[in-house]
């Protein structure tokens, strides 16, 4: 999707495993080196699953004590953290009806902490299986909390796929914002840590090294400083099947976001996993401007990494060492598909 009329990124957030917050990530990343390793005792198993996981905050988050967020999981409260970072100010003019903001919350699997408790619960001995859990199984809790945190009634969607469905959900968030559904909108990437990813991710590829965490955009119609980052484009979702491969599909998503240049960055999926990258790699070994890959530094986090690239390519453009960066993801089973952001001088805020 070409977006001919201008989206503006208003703000961005971030939660991961370098620590809470778009500078603990930027400087991570500004770092290079991949974050240390942790245990996640897997049960029935005496060597623990290796994972790079999100830290304690440094202080007890604030909206916490709202009634909402007392027993949510970690991706709830991450979630959160991530879209009130992103949102800034502005929060509390949709907490005073003063703004109709859209949420767009974007996992592939969801709230896995209390789904395993409860279902666990309900195998050993259902009498115990605690009806308190059960509504933070869903998939859209995280958003449903977020939209009572700030009291927004506004439209308020759950995607659910691969890691490239966060790029839809910017599409989607562009379509309400052109077609004044909403005022303003936040699209949110988010996982969350649990043996069972963690293990079963390691039944595809064993050297894969799961993270979790959040990251979240704001989106709005008019800019809120200049020079301004804009949505410029994203593309089709190129789709893996018996008809194209991952390859293809990877080649196709990056033809449509056209050549490099040296004031232009690439915000890659790679993660130094051959296997896994080989599609990616052979879609962009013709670039010619500078390359960042997240996920060689965070860990693969699935559809919170996809939206920690958006927030890294945002921030580099933001900090001015870029006029244009490019997003691709190559999603884990189901699509190929890229974004293009660019500054913009002449936005009016």
């Amino acid at each position: 999707m070409e977006v001919r009329k201008a989206i503006f990124i208003c703000g961005v957030g971030a939660v991961s495993p370098a620590g809470w917050g778009v500078r603990a990530l930027r400087e991570s990343l500004a770092r290079g080196q991949p974050l240390p390793l942790k245990e996640l005792p897997r049960p029935g198993w005496s060597e623990p699953l290796r994972v790079r996981a999100v830290p304690p905050p440094s202080a007890r988050p604030g909206f916490l004590s709202h009634a909402r967020l007392r027993r949510t999981s970690p991706i709830a409260q991450q979630s959160v953290a991530a879209a009130l970072e992103a949102l800034g100010e502005d929060a509390a003019r949709v907490a005073d009806g003063s703004s109709r903001l859209g949420v767009v919350l974007c996992v592939m699997s969801g709230c896995v902490n209390y789904s395993r408790r409860f279902y666990d619960e309900v195998l050993k001995d259902p009498v115990t299986a605690s009806p308190l859990v059960f509504p933070e199984t869903v998939f859209n809790a995280p958003a449903s909390h977020l939209a009572a945190l700030l009291g927004t009634t506004a439209i308020n969607y759950t995607l659910v796929g691969d890691p490239g469905a966060f790029l839809q959900g910017l599409a989607l968030a562009a379509d309400w914002l052109l077609s004044e559904r909403v005022e303003a909108c936040v699209v949110i990437g988010a996982e969350e840590m649990d043996w069972l990813t963690s293990d079963a991710y390691r039944l595809f590829n064993r050297r894969a090294v799961l993270s979790d965490g959040a990251g979240a955009l704001y989106l709005k119609r008019r800019a809120n400083q200049v020079p301004a980052v804009e949505l410029r484009e994203v593309t089709q979702a190129h789709l893996f099947s018996n008809r194209q491969t991952r390859a293809e599909a990877a080649r196709r998503a990056r033809d449509e976001l056209g050549p490099g240049g040296p004031d232009r960055l690439l915000c890659d999926g790679l993660q130094g996993l051959p296997r896994l990258d080989r599609a990616e790699e052979l879609a962009w070994r013709d670039w010619l401007g500078a390359r960042l890959s997240p996920k060689a530094v965070l860990g693969e986090g699935l559809m919170a990494a996809a939206a920690w690239q958006c927030v890294a390519a945002i921030d580099a453009l933001r900090e001015g060492h870029y006029a244009a960066a490019n997003v691709s993801i190559v999603g884990c089973n189901q699509q190929a598909i890229g974004a293009q952001f660019a500054t913009n001088s002449c936005a009016s805020s």
